[in-house]
């Protein structure tokens, strides 16, 4: 069966650094998929080229932004993988997520991702357990 996931930029991560403390699970996943096509948005590319590159996250194997962009081209590199842009209706798919009377900042960022899964009929795929209760496509690693 050919599923087409859209990764939540944790799941990127971890396939890219296998210091990442799902990397075991998110890799034996990826291989187990092979007949599966995966996607990222500008967003998510980002995201993971941001974390990369920050020292918190990476402490002593913080990448510069040359080394991030080198890790991103051997993900790049794999024909399974492809860059989706925005679909045309995702602004109406966005607003009807985010209405919340929560002011958590990184909500956006949720309703974001599911928006774009859903108007690009794509499975999300994270480690957020959360995500999983505000979407019907959502698989969790």
């Amino acid at each position: 069966m050919n599923t087409l996931n859209f990764l939540d930029s944790n799941v990127w991560l971890a396939l890219i650094w296998s210091r990442h403390i799902h990397s075991e699970r998110a890799r034996s996943w990826f291989a187990d998929a092979a007949e599966q096509q995966f996607f990222f948005c500008r967003f998510t590319q980002l995201t993971v080229l941001r974390l990369l590159t920050t020292e918190s996250v990476m402490a002593k194997e913080t990448k510069t932004m040359s080394e991030a962009w080198v890790l991103w081209d051997r993900v790049w590199a794999d024909p399974r993988i492809a860059f989706l842009p925005e679909p045309d209706h995702l602004e109406k798919e966005f607003r009807s997520r985010s209405k919340f009377s929560s002011r958590s900042p990184k909500l956006w960022a949720d309703a974001y991702l599911l928006a774009f899964s859903a108007a690009s009929g794509l499975k999300f795929v994270t480690f957020d357990r959360a995500l999983q209760t505000r979407s019907g496509d959502v698989l969790v690693l």
